[in-house]
């Protein structure tokens, strides 16, 4: 919004040329994010104390959560309304990739809202059915491989399938299987975070590197002249998601200030099937797909614990793991919550690093 306002007065003080660049804007678009996060946080918090809307802790994970029952949840929302209003102010908002992103944002959001306050509603740790949350997810995936398919702009290449690490990265094109890989992404993406949020701080934290890492390469993609030299992709409009991403950042650090341990608020499914899913949706649009099982390397680990662990316990009757998600593992193993949180931040860094380090590395 504020591209459109100030960047034509360019004309008449060239100080408003600096919104031209997409820098400039992903940097403040992050600091406006972090400043709404940090300042509506302590209000958002009271009222959603006062309402009530507490934590439901599972009674078969680590015994020390159990502590943690009635902590303020739904906190998502406030991540999301820093990420939106940072967005509209500073990005482009008739790009066909802000919108796309924003909306999918939105929807998945709903979604997580009315999934905790079924939560919240129950007393229970079990809100919509799976199916139900799979259903919308779906929609959503097939919604967005459609129209990406459709739209001149993207349709002679979005069906591609680009494998990192390659000489000739292009390996395939799709065709209409590219709509079970928006499947793929986006619900696999939105599910791992929300797995992943089980620990203070340890979601929010990992959502922050890998949305930075996709800031830096939607940025790379959409610049015609470094995709050129990396041999890359080029997605023209792409650049803009960066600062979508630069977003998510700036509101995830401002969260991060209430949500580190011992936290004060819980981000909910409203927050990690949202941020998950808007991971997933930047990776499809800025054909990066494959990438993002090195972006969000914690999240797939934490998903294969859980699908290892129920496909064990089916075969065998026997358990891989002492509690999946891992991290529960690694808790009842004698890790202390902040050290299995910050141990799994720095492995979250390194695989980020691989993951930049595929943008030059083919």
């Amino acid at each position: 919004m504020l591209y459109y306002i100030f960047y034509p007065l360019r004309e008449y003080f060239f100080a408003f040329n600096v919104f031209r660049y997409i820098t400039f804007r992903a940097v403040f678009a992050a600091v406006t994010a972090l400043l709404i996060s940090l300042v509506m946080g302590p209000p958002l918090i009271r009222v959603l104390a006062r309402l009530g809307v507490g934590q439901e802790v599972r009674d078969d994970g680590p015994r020390s959560h159990l502590s943690k029952a009635g902590t303020p949840t739904m906190g998502g929302v406030l991540i999301l309304a820093s990420v939106i209003i940072a967005t509209l102010l500073w990005a482009d908002i008739f790009n066909r990739f802000v919108v796309i992103a924003l909306a999918s944002t939105v929807v998945l959001g709903a979604l997580g809202f009315c999934d905790d306050l079924k939560k919240v509603r129950r007393r229970r740790s079990l809100g919509l059915s799976g199916k139900s949350k799979l259903v919308v997810q779906t929609l959503l995936a097939a919604g967005i491989a459609g129209y990406l398919m459709w739209c001149p702009a993207t349709r002679s290449f979005i069906t591609e399938l680009t494998v990192p690490f390659l000489k000739v990265p292009v390996v395939a094109n799709l065709g209409l299987l590219y709509v079970v890989l928006a499947f793929l992404v986006i619900v696999g993406s939105s599910n791992a975070v929300n797995l992943t949020d089980g620990l203070d701080g340890l979601a929010i934290g990992c959502v922050i590197i890998a949305a930075l890492s996709y800031s830096v390469m939607s940025y790379v993609v959409g610049n015609v002249k470094f995709a050129a030299y990396l041999q890359l992709r080029y997605v023209a409009g792409s650049g803009e998601l960066a600062i979508f991403c630069a977003a998510i950042v700036g509101a995830g650090l401002g969260f991060l200030w209430y949500n580190a341990p011992p936290a004060e608020v819980f981000m909910g499914d409203t927050g990690s099937l949202a941020l998950g899913g808007a991971v997933g949706v930047v990776a499809l649009l800025i054909k990066k797909e494959l990438v993002l099982l090195l972006v969000g390397g914690i999240f797939v680990l934490e998903a294969l614990s859980v699908l290892i662990q129920v496909a064990s316990f089916k075969l065998t009757g026997r358990r891989v793991f002492l509690c999946a998600p891992l991290h529960h593992h690694f808790e009842l193993r004698g890790w202390s919550e902040t050290k299995v949180t910050i141990r799994f931040w720095i492995v979250a860094i390194i695989f980020a690093l691989f993951s930049l380090a595929t943008l030059k590395l083919q």
